[in-house]
This record gives structure tokens, C-alpha cells and sequence, in this order.
């Protein structure tokens, strides 16, 4: 009878997210066709954090002292499951956009609302050309004062606790010189996981760590900066699962 219920709940909570989700998405680009994206931020914030409330999420942001909101910077952040971008969107106290694979772009009308609103793509494939493209996009959107969201994992995680992260992600936000705020989403794994479409009212909450500055760092602190960022981000995470912290960089080919 449990069971019943639950798979009940979820379909309504799922129907209740899509039927937001697909004509508040129309709106949105509809809008975008008229007006720059970042003159009617305020909307995009609505819709993303009513697609979570609709699916059974609350939302709640911890903000460390050391966290310049008002500075262009490059959010790292682990990543759980389908609505980790609108928990970003809902979270970052600035215009906000994201690393997101092309292959996303071909995903009918969140790809189209990605591909308008300025999200970066990342290929899928990786080459010398290819990564040139993304460093280049990636400067472009930062130099006009667009923050950018990394899942560095590569992926979303099977077990709750936060990946390895690739260091390709470093050497190129070493390159680019612009800050570095490590975001940690704990609960979203109680939320929703992937593999799964069961979804179970819980609270998300964001912790908005203090900004890195990477200009200045010495070849040794820029070394080290993978790992440093790992463990602030994995840290909240591993300790809301009860779990030893990992190490938390990998060797990914660039």
C-alpha cells in the first residue's frame, strides 16, 4: 500500500514539475527573442525554483563569509541529478549560465532554451580543437560578466558522495585567471539519483563556499588547487551521508 502511495506521489509531483517546465520554458524563450536574457533574470529565477517546489524540493543557500557575490567567478560544484541546473539558476545570487554538453542542445526545448540563454557548449568528444572552442567560449562569456557553473565530476554520482574531479576542468579556469567559488548541493541525492525516477520531498541546501582568487597563486598553490577545491566542496556533502572523504582529482585526458 506504501509503495502505491509513493509511486502516486511521484507521478503528481513529476506532472506537476513538466506541465511547469514546458510552457514556462516557451514563455522564457519567447522572451528571449525580444530581450537580452540578463534584463529579465528575474523570471528565469521563478521558473527554475518553482520546477523544484513543483517537484517536492525546498531550496535553501548558506552563504560562507568569504563569498564575493558581486565578482564574475566560476562556480565548481558536484553534480546529483536532472535538477541540479535549477538549483544553480535558483542559488547563484548573480546572472549565472553553464557548462553543458552539446549533446544537450538537442534535447527538445530545454535545448533550445540552453542554446538561447547562452549556456557553453561542451563537446563530447575531446580534441585539441574542440578544447580550444570551449577555452575560447568559456573567456568570451566571463569577460562580458557571465558567471559559469563546472560540474567538474564529468557526470552525475551513483552513490551520493562527490566523484573524483577531471583536471582538465583546472588547468583551463587556471588559464582564464577569473575566481573560483566551490558550491556543494547536499540533500539532492535524497532528493532524486540517477538511474531512478522516484522523487522524495526533501530539502536542498546550497553551500556557497568562500571565492578562490587563482591569480597570484604560486605553480605549487595551482598544483594544488584541485584537490583544495575537492575537499571544501565534497566536505558538507560527505558529512550529511556520514562518510569518509575521498580523494578528489583524476587524471582526464584535455
Amino acid at each position: 500500500m506504501k509503495r502505491i502511495y509513493l509511486l502516486i506521489r511521484c507521478a503528481f509531483f513529476w506532472a506537476s514539475s513538466v506541465l511547469h517546465f514546458f510552457p514556462g520554458g516557451l514563455v522564457l524563450l519567447f522572451l528571449a527573442l525580444f530581450r537580452d536574457p540578463r534584463k529579465h533574470d528575474w523570471p528565469q529565477r521563478f521558473f527554475a525554483r518553482n520546477v523544484l517546489r513543483l517537484a517536492g524540493a525546498r531550496l535553501r543557500v548558506e552563504y560562507a563569509p568569504g563569498f564575493d557575490a558581486k565578482r564574475t567567478s566560476i562556480f565548481i560544484s558536484n553534480h546529483v541529478n536532472l535538477f541540479d541546473p535549477f538549483v544553480v539558476y535558483s542559488a547563484v545570487p548573480q546572472f549565472v549560465r553553464g557548462w553543458e554538453l552539446e549533446s544537450h542542445f538537442q534535447i527538445p526545448v530545454y535545448g533550445w532554451i540552453m542554446k538561447r540563454f547562452g549556456n557553453v557548449p561542451v563537446p563530447d568528444q575531446k580534441t585539441t580543437g574542440s578544447l580550444r572552442r570551449l577555452i575560447q567560449r568559456t573567456r568570451e562569456a566571463l569577460d562580458h560578466g557571465v558567471s559559469l557553473t563546472v560540474f567538474a565530476e564529468g557526470g552525475r554520482t551513483l552513490d551520493g558522495r562527490v566523484k573524483p574531479f577531471q583536471k582538465g576542468v583546472f588547468r583551463i579556469v587556471r588559464d582564464l585567471g577569473f575566481p573560483i567559488v566551490p558550491m556543494s548541493m547536499v540533500g539532492s541525492f535524497e532528493f532524486n539519483r540517477k538511474g531512478s525516477w522516484m522523487l522524495h520531498p526533501s530539502t536542498i541546501v546550497v553551500h556557497l563556499h568562500d571565492t578562490i582568487e587563482t591569480k597570484g597563486l604560486s605553480p605549487e598553490e595551482l598544483d594544488a588547487l584541485p584537490e583544495r577545491v575537492y575537499e571544501i566542496v565534497a566536505k558538507p556533502v560527505h558529512a550529511a551521508l556520514e562518510v569518509p572523504a575521498a580523494k578528489g582529482t583524476r587524471e582526464v585526458p584535455a
